[in-house]
């Protein structure tokens, strides 16, 4: 394109871009606009090319160095803090380049190359700023996220202060740590409710340092509340406990009796009943604290042994045992001692109308299963059968817990 044509581009590339291009926030402190009848830009009519240019670059410049002022002061002291690779330090980055570039040539009087460097300037800051925007918001996002994961886990400890106190233990800490935690909540989501993203920084970090203290002080609370239950829990272990020995014994046999590679399984088992009867020998001295932190000592190698337990009754459900007679058998029986362990609590007294539900519940459960197991649908069996199961194993608790 000819030098002329090239100025004259740049003339009007000037007068129509310049006002879309005024970085964010500067664009309404600005004094000066090229917009319609606002324009502080003389009349084309009335001057030279030259004058024309040298009009538009003035103007520009001025624009220029309010852009870049503001950029400096809105992403200056961030420039430690951004990555190294942050789009925001590099649109600003060649933004000072352009901007240098620009007061250099207009200086020497190439108002031309001054306007398109100062366009090409203003165009950066505009895009640094717009990303500096959009981090923010990404920002104030995130620690409005992290603020109502927070509120849930703020009801939750409020309810167990509640629980706590109802059983006369000694709340005060918990509650100091709950309260100091929850001013501290409330404190960021006002900044956020006023865009306060700096003020809402800080005082996130003082939130999290207060629920880290709330965290370690509900941790102690709770292990007293599971001391003050320690022999349900127990007990509750002990029933669960030794209906998995069956399970894994018996499946053990069978694998072993059709060629199946049992041996994971029997380590499992292996390592369990030593927990399992040093657990036992506690209850039976009434030991209850102390068999519960063998429990809580062990808790690998019982959950590993549950779910080894777990895999096998999936697979029975699958149709292995499903379609068998040792399975109904052995469901049945268990359902005859479940009676008249609940029939012998009854007659000392205790309240078993719960109890009895579950079981009248787990008895119609299984009476429709082998109803399915006829008519070959053994997929619906198997949701039957896990109901009833789940039913059996509260009421075995029950029954432990009250003989």
């Amino acid at each position: 394109m000819p030098v002329e044509g090239m100025k004259a581009l740049s003339l009007v590339l000037a007068v129509v871009l310049l006002g879309s291009l005024v970085p964010l926030g500067l664009a309404e402190s600005m004094n000066t606009t090229v917009k319609g009848g606002n324009s502080t830009l003389p009349p084309v009519a009335n001057t030279t090319n030259l004058t024309r240019e040298k009009a538009v670059a003035t103007e520009l410049m001025k624009v220029l160095k309010k852009a870049s002022a503001f950029a400096e002061e809105k992403i200056g002291p961030l420039e430690g803090k951004l990555p190294a690779n942050s789009s925001v330090l590099g649109h600003y980055r060649i933004a000072e380049e352009y901007k240098v570039r620009a007061l250099s040539e207009y200086g020497s009087g190439d108002y031309c190359d001054a306007i398109v460097d100062g366009l090409t300037a203003l165009h950066h800051y505009r895009m640094a700023l717009a990303g500096l925007r959009a981090g923010k918001e990404d920002v104030a996002g995130k620690i409005r996220e992290e603020i109502e994961r927070t509120n849930r886990y703020l009801k939750f400890v409020g309810r167990t202060i509640e629980f706590a106190r109802e059983k006369g233990i000694d709340v005060s800490n918990v509650s100091r740590a709950y309260n100091a935690t929850l001013e501290a909540y409330r404190t960021v989501l006002e900044d956020l409710r006023e865009k306060n993203l700096t003020k809402a920084r800080e005082d996130l970090q003082v939130f999290r340092e207060r629920k880290a203290e709330l965290d370690r002080e509900l941790k102690e609370l709770r292990a007293q509340l599971v001391h003050e239950d320690s022999d349900k829990i127990v007990r509750a272990f002990l029933v669960k406990g030794k209906r998995g020995i069956e399970i894994a014994e018996k499946a053990i046999r069978l694998g072993n009796e059709k060629g199946y590679n049992t041996t994971k399984l029997q380590e499992s088992l292996n390592a369990f009943i030593p927990v399992y009867r040093e657990v036992g020998k506690l209850a039976n001295e009434s030991k209850w604290d102390e068999a519960l932190d063998v429990i809580q000592k062990n808790q690998r190698t019982i959950a590993e042994f549950h779910r080894a337990v777990a895999a096998v009754v999936k697979r029975a459900h699958g149709g292995e045992i499903g379609g068998e007679r040792a399975f109904l058998h052995g469901i049945n029986e268990r359902i005859q001692k479940d009676e008249k362990a609940i029939n012998a609590l009854r007659k000392k007294g205790v309240d078993t109308q719960r109890a009895e539900l579950q079981l009248r519940t787990a008895i119609q459960e299984v009476k429709i299963g082998e109803v399915l197991i006829r008519q070959g649908r053994e997929a619906e069996a198997k949701a039957h059968f896990e109901i009833a199961l789940g039913l059996l194993g509260r009421v075995e608790a029950f029954i432990v817990a009250h003989s």
